[in-house]
C-alpha cells in the first residue's frame, strides 16, 4: 500500500507524464518530424485513441470535462470522446455565425450605409446617415467623407441627423456585467463606429500623485465620469486592488469598477512610478450619440459648420446620394475569426436577423439543431452550449461547400495569423492547422482543420470545460491532442 507521500509522488509523476506527452505531441506538430514524413513506426502511436487519451486523462484533468471529435473530411468520425455532450464553447460560436452569414449572403456581400443630402452647396439643409449595422466604419471614414464634402463646396449643414433602427443598443442579457466595461463586451447597434470601443491609457505621475487617465478619443472618454482614486507608488510594491479589469504592471495593480446606476468608472490601486504606460480598450457608453458627436467633430475639423444634431426617423421616399460601403463579407469574416472580434460577430448575426434565422440556415446546411444551443453570435455568453459533434458537422459541411476555401481562410492559421500566430509555428511542419480558438475562465476550445501536405484535411473539435489550470496549460494540452491527430494522420499515409 502506498503512503500518502508515495501517492502524491505517483500522481505528480503521472501528471508530469501527461504534460510531457502533450508537449511532445505539440512539438511533433510544430517540429520537423512530421515535415520529414516519418518512415518508422517508432514515432507512430499504437492508436489514435491511446495517443489522445494519454493527454486528456492525465490526473491534472480529473475534474475537467473534455469533448472531442475527429474525422477525415467527408467521412465518419475516427475518434469521439463525449462528443454529444454540450460544452460551453466560448468563441467557437463564431464558427456558426460566420458560416451562416457566408452561406446565406455570399462572400461578395457588402453592407451599404446610405447617406441622404438635402440642399446644395454651400449650405445643406440636412445631412442624414441611416445605420445598417456595418462593423467596419471608423473615424477615418467619417473624416474622409467630411473632407470630400468640403471639396465639393459644402460649408454649412443646418441639421445633421442619424437613425439607428431598430432603435435599441443590443447586448445579450446573459453577458456578465464585468465584461460590459471592455471592448469585447461593447454594445452592438446599427451605427457602429470604431467597434464601439476606445483606448484609455494610464500614466504614472509623481510619487503619491493620482495616475493620469488619458485618451485620444475625447468624445468617447467624455461620455463617462471618472472617479480616480489611484496613487503613483514606489517600485518597491503596492497594495493596489486586484480583480476583474485589472491592469498588471509588476506587482502593482489598478482596478476599474463600473457603476450601473450612473455613467461612472472608479479607478483604485496604484502604478509604480517607473512602470511606464498601460492601456485598456473600453466600451463606448452610448454608441449612437458617439457616432453623431464624432461625425459632427470631423465635419467641423474639415471646415464645415453644423447647426443642430438629432437622432431621428429614417427618411421616407428619398433616394440616398452616397453610401459608406463595408469590405466584402469574405474580408469581414476573416476580420472576425482571426482576432476573435465579438462586436463584428454580433453585427453579422444582426445582418441575418436573429439566432433563429441563423439556425435555420445551418439546419439546411446539415447541422443538427439539437446538437447546440446558442444565444449570441460571439460566444461571450456562458449560456451558449455546443456539442463537439455539432461543430464537427458544421466543419464537415463548410469543408465541402462551394465557399470552403473562403471559410477556411477566414480561420487563424497555425504559426501565421490571428489567435494561432504563436501556436503550431514550425514552417517545416508537414501539416497546417486552420482553427478557431475559444477562451474564457475555465474554458478552452479549438475547432477546425488539420491539412496535410498531401491528401484531404481532417476535421476536429476539442473542448475542455471546468479546467482549473491556467489557460496556457489548457492550450498545451489541446495542442498535444492536435499533435496526436496530425501524427496519426501522417502515419496513415506513409508506406508500410
Amino acid at each position: 500500500m502506498l503512503s500518502s507521500t508515495q501517492w502524491r509522488d505517483k500522481n505528480r509523476l503521472s501528471g508530469w507524464r501527461g504534460v510531457q506527452v502533450a508537449l511532445t505531441l505539440a512539438f511533433a506538430l510544430s517540429g520537423t518530424a512530421l515535415g520529414s514524413r516519418p518512415g518508422t513506426a517508432a514515432i507512430c502511436p499504437a492508436s489514435l485513441d491511446a495517443a489522445i487519451e494519454t493527454v486528456i486523462e492525465a490526473p491534472q484533468w480529473e475534474r475537467s470535462q473534455w469533448g472531442i471529435t475527429v474525422a477525415p473530411l467527408g467521412d465518419a468520425p475516427l475518434y469521439e470522446y463525449d462528443s454529444q455532450t454540450y460544452r460551453v464553447p466560448a468563441s467557437n460560436v463564431k464558427l456558426f455565425t460566420t458560416a451562416a452569414a457566408l452561406v446565406e449572403l455570399g462572400p461578395d456581400y457588402q453592407i451599404l450605409t446610405p447617406i441622404y443630402r438635402y440642399g446644395t452647396a454651400p449650405t445643406l439643409t440636412q445631412l442624414h446617415i441611416s445605420g445598417r449595422g456595418d462593423p467596419s466604419l471608423t473615424t477615418a471614414d467619417l473624416q474622409a467623407f467630411a473632407q470630400r464634402l468640403h471639396g465639393e463646396g459644402v460649408r454649412e449643414i443646418q441639421l445633421l441627423t442619424v437613425d439607428d433602427t431598430p432603435a435599441h443598443t443590443h447586448r445579450p442579457p446573459t453577458w456578465e456585467q464585468a465584461d460590459l466595461n471592455f471592448y469585447y463586451g461593447a454594445a452592438v447597434n446599427r451605427l457602429i463606429l470604431n467597434r464601439n470601443a476606445f483606448r484609455v491609457t494610464l500614466l504614472p505621475q509623481g510619487l503619491g500623485e493620482p495616475v493620469q487617465v488619458v485618451s485620444e478619443d475625447l468624445t468617447a472618454l467624455g461620455q463617462w465620469q471618472w472617479q480616480n482614486l489611484t496613487t503613483t507608488v514606489s517600485d518597491e510594491g503596492s497594495q493596489g486592488a486586484i480583480g476583474h479589469g485589472q491592469s498588471p504592471v509588476g506587482d502593482h495593480r489598478v482596478l476599474i469598477a463600473r457603476s450601473f446606476t450612473q455613467p461612472l468608472f472608479t479607478l483604485t490601486g496604484g502604478l509604480a512610478v517607473n512602470a511606464g504606460s498601460t492601456s485598456w480598450q473600453m466600451a463606448v457608453l452610448d454608441p449612437t450619440a458617439y457616432f453623431l458627436d464624432t461625425f459632427r467633430l470631423e465635419l467641423n475639423r474639415a471646415g464645415i459648420t453644423v447647426g443642430r444634431t438629432l437622432v431621428s426617423d429614417p427618411p421616407v421616399d428619398h433616394i440616398p446620394q452616397d453610401y459608406f460601403t463595408s469590405p466584402p463579407l469574405a474580408a469581414m469574416i476573416q476580420g472576425i475569426n482571426q482576432p476573435s472580434d465579438n462586436v463584428g460577430a454580433e453585427a453579422l448575426l444582426q445582418q441575418l436577423g436573429s439566432v433563429e434565422a441563423a439556425t435555420a440556415i445551418l439546419t439546411a446546411l446539415g447541422v443538427d439543431p439539437g446538437g447546440y444551443r446558442w444565444v449570441d453570435g460571439s460566444g461571450l455568453s456562458r449560456h451558449n452550449l455546443l456539442s463537439p459533434a455539432a461543430v464537427g458537422q458544421l466543419l464537415q459541411a463548410m469543408g465541402q461547400h462551394q465557399y470552403a476555401d473562403v471559410f477556411r481562410d477566414s480561420l487563424p492559421m497555425g504559426g501565421e495569423s490571428g489567435t494561432l500566430a504563436n501556436r503550431f509555428r514550425n514552417p517545416a511542419l508537414g501539416a497546417t492547422v486552420y482553427a478557431k480558438t475559444g477562451t474564457m475562465t475555465g474554458v478552452s476550445t479549438l475547432s477546425g482543420y488539420v491539412q496535410p501536405e498531401e491528401g484531404n484535411p481532417w476535421v476536429f473539435s476539442i473542448m475542455v470545460n471546468g479546467a482549473n489550470l491556467p489557460a496556457q496549460e489548457q492550450r498545451v494540452a489541446i495542442d498535444g491532442v492536435v499533435g496526436a491527430i496530425a501524427t496519426w494522420q501522417a502515419c496513415q499515409t506513409q508506406s508500410p
